[in-house]
């Protein structure tokens, strides 16, 4: 009720300006006291026993500023980043738009973050251990070697992540998306993997949905060589469904709403092509109980929310949260385990 009332305060405001100031309030606002969460929304990833499978998706805290915030709103884990080695100012703005009509939002920020070393006081000098915290990582836009930026993340940031996203699919960073091609792939999980050394922090790889049949079974069999331990399907898409906002023309890559069926049908081809031997981590378009049910039933282990916060608010985390553990218990399973691929 508090969000709705201030909600069309601050969609006056321009959509980078409100996040920042979402991001300042929530770094001086007292945490709430956790809920218990139910004992059959446990899921295990990675080795990782996650609270429950709603994650806060990368995007939201790029600097580490608030994870634990965000994590007292009911999260079962937060994806701060994207970082790279050096800070970055991104792309120039106005980079990140409101489509209000499609309940969507369309950026180009560009890896826009305070650079590994600052990131990495803030993840040391955290209170609170034992949340569980991925870090999402990519490279500068001007670096003179990506994969070498990847390696140097890796070294940083393992030691201080529950779990390390390498991501190679936002569009907003030109050329980056040809990482996901197989030889270039191949190159970069080795160089990532060599980096992690005895860290054995977990490597999930986060994909495009704007990919063909053919790419997918060649990542699908890379990460499998590899033994990459999640997929996360998918990132934001370079394509446009017919949309009604203003904004619809914007460059950058379209998420919430329109994404949700497209984010579904990868979820399924990389479910399909990796033969259910990887886990699977849904996003795009989630915003509903029904959406994240979706999401698992159709393979997901984990799914993560952003842009839906943008116009259902906060309080969302904690329907979404209830509503899979009634949904769980009125199907009768005993764990929401069951639920993964049930479809």
């Amino acid at each position: 009720m508090s969000y709705r009332l201030l909600r069309p305060l601050l969609f006056t405001l321009p959509a980078e300006t409100a996040h920042r100031l979402t991001i300042a309030a929530l770094q001086v606002a007292p945490s709430l006291r956790p809920r218990e969460m139910a004992a059959t929304l446990i899921q295990r990833v990675a080795g990782i026993p996650f609270p429950n499978p709603v994650g806060l998706a990368p995007g939201f805290d790029k600097n580490a500023v608030a994870p634990d915030a965000m994590l007292s709103l009911g999260f079962g884990f937060a994806e701060i980043g994207t970082v790279t080695p050096r800070a970055q100012a991104g792309n120039p703005r106005p980079r990140l738009f409101r489509l209000v009509e499609d309940r969507a939002v369309i950026n180009r920020m560009g890896f826009n973050n305070d650079g590994a070393d600052a990131v990495a006081r803030r993840l040391r000098a955290r209170k609170s251990g034992a949340s569980i915290i991925g870090v999402n990582i990519g490279a500068n836009k001007d670096s003179p070697d990506r994969i070498a930026d990847y390696a140097e993340m890796t070294r940083i940031m393992a030691p201080l992540a529950r779990y390390l996203t390498v991501n190679i699919s936002s569009p907003n960073t030109p050329g980056l998306r040809d990482l996901q091609d197989e030889g270039a792939l191949a190159a970069l999980l080795d160089a990532v993997i060599a980096a992690r050394g005895s860290v054995k922090t977990p490597i999930f790889l986060k994909l495009a949905p704007d990919l063909a049949t053919a790419d997918i079974d060649a990542i699908c069999r890379i990460a499998l060589d590899r033994r990459i331990d999640a997929l996360i399907i998918s990132n934001t898409t370079i394509t446009r469904p017919a949309l009604r906002s203003a904004h619809a023309a914007e460059t950058g890559g379209l998420s919430g709403e329109p994404l949700r069926d497209l984010a579904l049908q990868r979820l399924r081809d990389f479910r399909k092509a990796s033969g259910a031997q990887i886990p699977l981590i849904g996003v795009g378009g989630i915003a509903t109980v029904d959406d994240a049910w979706a999401r698992i039933r159709a393979g997901a282990s984990l799914v993560q929310i952003y842009s839906a916060l943008v116009y259902e608010g906060p309080g969302l985390v904690r329907r979404i949260v209830k509503g899979l553990a009634e949904r769980t218990r009125t199907e009768g399973m005993g764990s929401i385990a069951e639920a993964v691929g049930s479809e």
